[in-house]
This record gives C-alpha cells, structure tokens and sequence, in this order.
C-alpha cells in the first residue's frame, strides 16, 4: 500500500445502456450482497426494484422475444425524496431512508406489495442506512450528528452515551457498516470522517478537517476493513489506514464540487471510480499507483450523481440529474 512504484493496471473499457428513468432526479443507487438485484431511489419518492439477470439480457443484442423489461418492482411508499437504500444480507427485504424522516421496509418477494410492511419513523432527514451484516441491527446517518443504532427486531434506538460531550456537528451524509460489523464509519457535512465501535457505538477514531473544509460526502470500508476510502466537495478521493487514521493515498484531478457525489472501488478493489461534474465524465484511477487510468464520457444529460459497482462482478450504475440509470460493463 505504501508508495506503489511500476506501471499502472489497464481497467477495461465499460459500456453504458440506459435500463430506466425515474420521473425525477435518480439519487441513489444499491446492488443486493450477491449482486443478483439493482435498487435505485428518486426524488420523485418511488423506489426501483431490478433484476440484474434481465438487465444482462438488456444489454445483449436485440433479443428475439421482444423488449426485456428489467425492473421487477416499483415501490411507493415514501412522501419525500429517497435518499438511501440497502438491501437485508440474508432476506428479501429491501430498506430506504428518505427526506420524510422515516426507514421503510419492504419485502421484494411480494410480486403485489407496493407498500413497506414496516416502518421506524426517525427525528431527522435520513440522509444514509446500513444494515448490520448480521441483518439483526440497522444504522441511520441523518441530520442530527450522531448515526441512529436500531435493533430491527425492537426498533429501539441506540445513542452512545457520552454523546452530548463528543463536540460533533454536522448531519451525516453516508453512513456505513464494514464487512464484520465490528466497526462503522460516517462522511459528515463538518468535513470529518469518524469511525465508530460497532459493539458500543462509541466514537473511535474522528479525522477532523479529513479534506479540509469541505463537506466529505461518502466514506465506505475496503473488504479487509484495513482501509477507508472517501470523498468530498474539495474534488478529491482519499484512502485512509483504519489502525492509524493516516493518509495512505490520494485519487486527484476529478472534479466534484456540487453534488453529493461517492467515490466506490471496483469489485476487485484495483481501481477506485468518480464523478468529474465538470466535464460530465466518469473517472478510474488505478487503486495503487493513484494514476487515472480511464476517462468515460456518463453519457447523462448533465454529470451523473451516483456510482454504485457491483459487489461481484466488472459492472457499475450511475444515477443522473437526467432521471436516468445507466448499466455498464
């Protein structure tokens, strides 16, 4: 991980097809644990269920028994803008946090259901969820400064106990659990990156001023949870050593000033992907060496607000301002 001398990795080159749109601005974007579902969110409060296998066929040539449509649910449920969702690691449930201050639950199983079968009605917008990989707890990252701990089974909520004194301020952007749950980390609007204690929700590490005085907006764990990578409003993505809380590398030269936007790896963790809003482009670095190593125009209408990469394999979605979700790989 240390300075990486040598030449850089080549990414292959990903094509995008647009699957679907919204009626609004798409914003958010999660691929299920196995990578067989695609969920997306719009400010237009409905959610987007897909199925990655009809997606595939998609994007094949014409296929013989007409038109394949790849969304196998819409859920409406919400009276505010979606502005998370994550998928339940063993059950066929489906979470949203929204800007109407609840996490829904719906149950994709039901070809009918339109509706959550369950809902905790948070205090706060809720800007991010997590699920536990146990399935049993959930976190909110929402405006108030601290995340949101729920027993699912209960829908109690957790606070660490000290939190009054932790001197924290600014609502959560992104909120997410690592791969064992022993740790979870949030990207907040004061600029810091902290990471928590999963066990006692108490704050471990805060990386105040992480890129300076801008607003960090995504923060998610490596799979060995030995690294934190995240982004923010300075148009820079960082990768930080979980031990230590240093600076172990830095991805420059895409610009992302505006949007809450994420920076992601790729499923092999080679290569990290952003957003550059000023020339609409989507950008690869290679993880080691930190070179920019592919440029591809988002073929949005405006840049894109959204990249989420599959867990398993070589395919992303962006969300666009346009309505719009792109497929690519």
């Amino acid at each position: 991980m240390n300075d990486t001398k040598g030449p850089s990795k080549n990414i292959p080159k990903h094509e995008s097809r647009h699957i679907s749109e919204h009626k609004n601005v798409a914003r958010c974007a999660r691929f299920s644990p196995d990578g067989r579902f695609l969920a997306t969110g719009s400010a237009d409060t409905s959610i987007k269920l897909f199925e990655i296998a009809k997606v595939k066929q998609m994007m094949q040539p014409e296929a013989r028994d007409g038109p394949v449509r790849p969304v196998i649910r819409t859920f409406y449920d919400h009276q505010q803008p979606i502005n998370d969702l994550d998928f339940h690691p063993q059950n066929t449930v489906l979470i949203s946090g929204s800007k109407d201050r609840t996490i829904k639950f719906f149950d994709f199983s039901k070809t009918v259901a339109k509706r959550a079968f369950r809902v905790i009605q948070d205090t706060h917008n809720v800007r991010s969820v997590s699920f536990h990989p146990s399935g049993d707890y959930l976190l909110a990252g929402t405006d108030h400064s601290i995340p949101h701990l729920y027993d699912i089974n209960t829908f109690k909520c957790y606070l660490p106990p000290n939190f009054q004194d932790m001197g924290v301020n600014g609502a959560i952007n992104q909120v997410r659990y690592s791969s064992t749950g022993g740790m979870y980390v949030t990207a907040s609007k004061d600029g810091a990156i902290r990471l928590w204690d999963g066990v006692t929700a108490s704050c471990v590490r805060s990386i105040d001023g992480a890129h300076g005085a801008a607003e960090a907006t995504s923060a998610n764990f490596t799979k060995d949870q030995r690294y934190i990578l995240s982004s923010a409003k300075d148009s820079s993505v960082k990768l930080w050593e979980v031990g230590t809380g240093r600076l172990v590398k830095q991805y420059l030269g895409a610009t992302h000033t505006q949007l809450r936007c994420q920076a992601v790896f790729n499923d092999t963790e080679e290569f990290v992907l952003s957003i550059d809003e000023s020339l609409n482009e989507i950008v690869a670095w290679d993880s080691l060496t930190t070179e920019i190593v592919a440029r591809w125009p988002s073929n949005h209408i405006g840049a894109p607000r959204w990249l989420e990469y599959s867990p398993v394999e070589a395919a992303f979605v962006s969300c666009g301002i346009d309505r719009s979700i792109r497929h690519w790989t």
